[in-house]
């Protein structure tokens, strides 16, 4: 029950966050029109009016894999409107990271819940790209070695980095 309420939180939360990320780009569109986009002008260091990989490549996450869904006439090059296409696939992109992370993480502490040797501990759970971080405080080894197992069964978990600490 405590686990469908979290994960229930946990997307209404990523649901809330994609709706803010999606907004800023698609409001700032309407003005943009009719000006150049100031994103779009920064990029384009040689003027040409469109936007290459060499000019988009200081943009931090995965932007090429956005770039080529946009570029819609396969030219190598977007225009004004396929970078507002592009950034807004890119938005979707880093959302839909952050809503994995938490499903996941949603995912590890209801194992750790359903773990019969873990029921006294206090350990937290925080995910980034797939790898999860558990720290906290647990009573012995057994139980560390438990909650990292426990873990690790979790689907879309690339690593487990353990902070965790054997109260004596």
């Amino acid at each position: 029950m405590k686990a469908n309420r979290a994960m229930q939180r946990a997307v209404t939360i990523a649901l809330a966050v994609s709706a803010v990320l999606l907004a800023a780009p698609l409001a700032a569109s309407a003005d943009d029109a009719k000006s150049g986009n100031p994103k779009f002008l920064s990029l384009d260091k040689n003027k040409d009016g469109f936007l290459t990989k060499d000019e988009v490549r200081e943009i931090r996450g995965d932007y090429a894999k956005a770039f080529d869904q946009a570029d819609d006439n396969k030219d190598g090059r977007l225009d004004q409107d396929e970078f507002l296409k592009a950034e807004s696939i890119h938005h979707r992109m880093i959302t839909g990271k952050y809503v994995e992370d938490s499903v996941i993480t949603t995912k590890v502490k209801a194992a750790l819940l359903k773990e019969p040797k873990l029921k006294s501990m206090d350990v937290s759970v925080e995910t980034y790209n797939g790898e999860v971080l558990l720290s906290g405080f647990v009573r012995d080894q057994a139980q560390r070695e438990a909650a990292k197992k426990a873990a690790t069964r979790v689907a879309g978990v690339t690593s487990v980095k353990d902070a965790m600490v054997v109260r004596n």
